[in-house]
């Protein structure tokens, strides 16, 4: 029933959001006529070489204007955004909801281990549908924005991707990207699945080794405070694995859609790093463990 109530409210808000899509194209159609005025206006200060108090008056009236229907057209935006990200959290609560039932087509096996092509394009899809923080003037970015760190209190939910530290078949320790089961409040640990194996390895950890995944990007343009700095120590996913290692940043992203270009700790280089490769926002974090010399 919880999914089927799920799908009924899915369906809801993708016709919300066709609406909220209709209106932001009417806002910015009924606005387009006074930006044309705007720049007309402009034009014949510029032919008669002179800003007198008519085109003063007339100029602050239509940016006046200009400003009240950005403004709107922002609201409404917003407002989709909001829209999007609720599907995108019932989404992944139907998802969570059918792995614990265990929920299967007739006609269907148990699905099998994923190919690991398949697992590296959805991490890439991942990282690219990685909301943008987009905070009204004078806000701050939240925690799990971009670099910013989860508050001390925050317990990833069921589902939330995370780099957690396991041992490994050798008796090493390593970071993989895994995902959230369930968390104890009585015991404080995390029972998490390596994303590698599609809930085959299951590790009970401590709070200490698990850090959360960013759930926004930050952007370089508004808020770069948010964002690791160049020869910054994090920990970052080695591109086409599920494993993370240590890294320095090399070039923080410039742009909202840019990647992180890091320098991985690598002995087999002369100086100790390979060259640059490039790792999303999503798959960078905070190393704890201090810079080796």
């Amino acid at each position: 029933m919880a999914l089927v109530s799920a799908d009924s409210r899915i369906a809801e808000l993708l016709t919300e959001l066709h609406q909220l899509i209709k209106q932001t194209q009417e806002e910015r159609s009924r606005s387009e006529h006074n930006l044309v005025n705007i720049q007309k206006t402009h034009e014949r200060m510029q032919t008669e070489n002179k800003i007198s108090p008519y085109y003063r008056t007339k100029l602050r009236g239509l940016y006046t204007t200009a400003k009240a229907d950005a403004e709107a057209e922002c609201n409404i935006l917003r407002k989709a955004l909001d829209k999007i990200a609720e599907i995108k959290s019932l989404l992944e609560e139907r998802r969570i909801a059918a792995k614990i039932a265990g929920l299967y087509n007739d006609s269907e096996p148990p699905r099998k281990t994923m190919r690991r092509g398949v697992l590296m394009t959805l991490l890439q899809q991942s990282a690219m549908t990685l909301p943008l923080w987009i905070g009204k003037p004078g806000d701050k970015p939240p925690p799990l924005c971009g670099a910013i760190p989860a508050s001390g209190d925050y317990v990833a939910k069921p589902g939330d991707k995370v780099a957690a530290r396991v041992k490994a078949m050798d008796g090493d320790e390593q970071w993989i990207l895994a995902e959230v089961v369930s968390y104890s409040h009585a015991t404080n640990k995390y029972e998490v699945d390596d994303i590698d194996e599609e809930g085959k390895e299951r590790h009970t950890l401590s709070r200490r080794r698990i850090i959360p995944l960013p759930q926004w990007k930050a952007n370089p343009e508004t808020d770069p405070e948010a964002l690791f700095q160049k020869e910054q120590l994090v920990l970052a996913l080695y591109p086409q694995t599920t494993c993370f290692y240590r890294a320095l940043i090399h070039t923080p992203p410039q742009r909202p859609q840019d990647d992180y270009s890091v320098l991985f700790e690598d002995t087999s280089y002369a100086d100790g790093y390979s060259p640059p490769l490039n790792v999303a926002q999503r798959y960078v974090v905070a190393c704890k463990e201090p810079k080796k010399k």
